[in-house]
């Protein structure tokens, strides 16, 4: 496979408005398997000036975010004409969010925060990811950055919280233009329990997309029956004493099947009633699982929009949330999610923007990437064996020009006399 045939495949998918030499080589920096994306790094294997790529990302932040939005629009519109049954749920694709942190070194750099992380406090910016999930393939939508209060005082933004910034992502997202025509009942949106707000919840039905969230166990809930026999401002119930007082519903046993041979089966066991979240006008399905062998351990609770369906659906699709932190994981160690190491904020939102528009490309099986490679670091490893046609690409095309036989010789002479 010869180089120049790869490049000219990137340069139509990637929107000419936004394609640069620059951009060209930054983004296939981030497709080759290497210790750390740097700077250095692009810098080495274009052969161009770390400046220019300082630039690159300094100034066309608004380039980047142009250039993810328009490529997964395209790549999502491929994948959509196909859709099917995501794996046997009544759904067809889903919505996955979570948050993501990525590390920093020092405060000192722009919208950084110390932030607390189970075992300790962390100095970075926290993200907010939204994949697109078709069975096996992810398509990564515009992230969501989140904003200290002194950066927002400083750019002149209006402060905003994670959750407003979501309910105003998705206010604005037109999930038409990435899967084309579609029932709204085809998508359902996946989110943990950091995600439980009725602002978000409303914004989803608003919208008319089902919806599985694990719920936080101080969530208020009430049962259908007690919701047509009490006003709409009594009656509400913690969600973990709700199923504790409901002692008359029985356990089920619940065995969702685990992805591949080697992995064993989960068995849990779970209890459901039909009711109704707070603030949130709309009846749902409320479910409670544990693990079957961990009896009186933690428990999980959620709800999901459609009501008829079996407990047994809604693990399954909940399980698939988890594709979405396997997502993070591959950008942070495949693509060099954290090895940005600019001040400006600007820089880092731009380099965010290209890992997820190099991690496209790269699910998108680029020319020269065999069938064979399946996992990210063998299709990293015959990208980096396409670049290493480069200089031949590039003698041949000296080849085809008037007088490039001659030029060539001369070429050829002077490197034999410097040996």
């Amino acid at each position: 496979m010869r180089f120049h045939h790869f490049r000219r495949w990137m340069e139509i998918e990637i929107n000419k408005k936004a394609i640069t030499m620059v951009c060209l080589w930054y983004i296939i920096s981030l497709m080759i398997d290497t210790r750390k994306n740097s700077l250095i790094f692009a810098s080495e294997i274009s052969g161009m000036n770390k400046a220019s790529f300082c630039k690159f990302l300094r100034n066309d932040r608004g380039k980047a975010v142009y250039a993810l939005e328009d490529l997964s629009k395209k790549q999502a519109r491929k994948y959509s004409r196909a859709l099917e049954s995501l794996n046997s749920l009544p759904w067809k694709a889903a919505i996955v969010i979570d948050a993501t942190f990525q590390n920093r070194a020092s405060e000192k750099t722009e919208n950084s925060q110390r932030f607390y992380r189970g075992r300790g406090y962390s100095i970075g910016h926290r993200w907010t990811n939204i994949i697109i999930l078709f069975n096996d393939l992810i398509i990564p939508l515009k992230p969501i950055p989140f904003y200290t209060r002194k950066y927002c005082r400083d750019k002149n933004i209006e402060y905003k919280t994670e959750h407003e910034r979501i309910v105003e992502y998705f206010n604005d997202l037109r999930i038409e233009e990435y899967i084309g025509k579609h029932s709204p009942k085809d998508l359902v949106v996946l989110a943990d329990s950091g995600y439980d707000d009725r602002k978000i919840q409303k914004i989803f039905i608003s919208k008319k997309w089902d919806f599985v969230v694990c719920l936080k166990s101080t969530r208020s809930v009430k049962s259908s029956v007690r919701a047509a026999k009490t006003p709409k401002s009594k009656g509400w119930i913690q969600i973990d004493r709700f199923f504790k007082n409901q002692r008359r519903l029985a356990w089920k046993n619940v065995c969702v099947p685990a992805k591949g041979s080697k992995k064993k089966r989960k068995d849990f066991r779970a209890r459901h009633t039909d009711g109704f979240l707070r603030d949130v006008d709309k009846p749902v399905l409320l479910v409670c699982s544990e693990l079957k062998k961990r009896t009186g351990g933690k428990r999980k609770y959620f709800a999901c929009t459609r009501i008829d369906v079996d407990p047994k659906i809604v693990l399954i699709a909940y399980g698939f949330r988890w594709r979405i932190e396997v997502f993070n994981k591959e950008i942070k160690q495949h693509f060099g999610f954290q090895d940005v190491a600019a001040k400006s904020f600007d820089s880092v939102v731009s380099h965010v923007h290209w890992v997820c528009c190099a991690y496209i490309l790269l699910q998108a099986r680029p020319p020269g990437v065999p069938e064979s490679a399946r996992t990210i670091l063998e299709k990293q490893r015959s990208v980096a064996k396409i670049l290493q046609t480069r200089e031949k690409a590039c003698f041949l095309q000296l080849l085809t020009r008037i007088g490039g036989t001659e030029s060539c010789k001369n070429q050829l002479k002077k490197a034999l006399m410097d040996i």
